[in-house]
């Protein structure tokens, strides 16, 4: 007599993995490959510009070697040439444009996700978000026309009565004669106050939304302990929102070092190393390729594309480690609460 095969164990069946592409039906798999496929274009692009500007930067490294770095003048006639003085001005205004942005920005994702009420919190987002969609030339003029006459007292102010640390100093008297006081004017301060503006959508923006991801479960235990609203979000949702602060504060740092129609609207283009944010004068890689790219030479236009990689790298390591700090946050890792 033959004996009869066993019926199939079905919780066996059911410990054994599912693959994805299984269950998956055929419209996933084909937005997996899109997005695949955009994120590799976009990769090539990107690749292709650093290769390219390192490839147009070559005959002036050759020309000048890491002099090009520590050079202050701009003055091809002269075959001087150096970006130490337009590295200085950049630093300086996104220095100044992240100091004014960060509190303006963490406040105001604060009170969006914690404490606007739920019928005009989305009004709050699209407004913000409306601010990274006015172009950059509105900025400059807004800044140029109407936030430069009252920046300059604010300079003046600031001189008069912190003049005694270097950055403030100014070589004027704040009270002298108004052609005096031009002094004030076209400074890396006043075009960093109008970079603020556009650096605060995009901080706002990534903080709101770290803030957002806060665990329902410890904002709930906070209150149960007795814990007020601020106590809560002092203890629960910054703690959980540090990557997020950070890796936002970042990005706007990355746009601010960028910026390029706004700053030069304000600046008045100069190539001597100027510490002292308050007085006039300045420069910028951005502005300095924007100013003179229309008429330059082919030697000039190489050494012009050799600044550009110098600001493609530095924008490079910062939206890197502003990246870095963001996944972070959004996963949860390294979050102590």
């Amino acid at each position: 007599m033959v004996a009869s095969a066993e019926p199939p164990n079905l919780l066996d069946s059911l410990d054994e993995p599912i693959s994805p592409q299984a269950t998956n039906p055929w419209g996933d798999r084909l937005f997996h490959l899109v997005v695949r496929g955009i994120a590799g274009v976009v990769l090539v692009i990107f690749g292709s510009i650093g290769v390219f500007l390192a490839y147009q930067s070559v005959p002036t490294f050759r020309r000048y070697g890491l002099s090009f770095l520590t050079q202050s003048q701009w003055n091809p006639e002269l075959d001087k040439v150096g970006i130490s003085s337009t590295l200085l001005g950049t630093v300086e205004v996104a220095l100044v444009a992240l100091v004014v942005a960060f509190p303006i920005a963490l406040a105001t994702s604060l009170f969006i996700s914690e404490y606007a009420p739920l019928r005009i919190k989305g009004l709050l987002v699209a407004l913000v978000d409306l601010m990274a969609a006015v172009p950059s030339v509105i900025y400059g003029a807004w800044g140029f026309f109407l936030l430069m006459p009252h920046a300059t007292l604010t300079s003046r102010w600031i001189s008069e009565y912190f003049g005694w640390i270097p950055i403030f100093k100014v070589n004027t008297d704040p009270a002298a004669a108004v052609w005096a006081q031009s002094r004030f004017v076209n400074s890396a301060f006043i075009a960093g106050l109008c970079v603020s503006m556009m650096v605060i959508p995009i901080t706002c923006s990534v903080m709101r939304g770290v803030f957002a991801e806060a665990p329902l479960g410890e904002r709930e235990a906070s209150y149960a302990l007795g814990s007020t609203k601020w106590g809560m979000i002092r203890t629960v949702v910054l703690p959980f929102g540090r990557g997020g602060i950070i890796g936002g504060t970042m990005l706007g740092l990355g746009r601010a070092l960028g910026e390029t129609i706004a700053v030069l609207f304000i600046i008045s283009l100069t190539f001597n190393v100027n510490f002292h944010i308050l007085q006039n004068g300045t420069s910028t890689i951005s502005a300095l390729i924007a100013n003179d790219f229309g008429e330059s030479t082919s030697a000039q236009l190489a050494a012009l594309l050799t600044a550009g990689l110098v600001l493609f790298l530095m924008t490079l390591g910062v939206n890197t480690i502003a990246a870095v700090f963001i996944t972070r946050s959004r996963s949860g890792a390294a979050t102590e609460i």
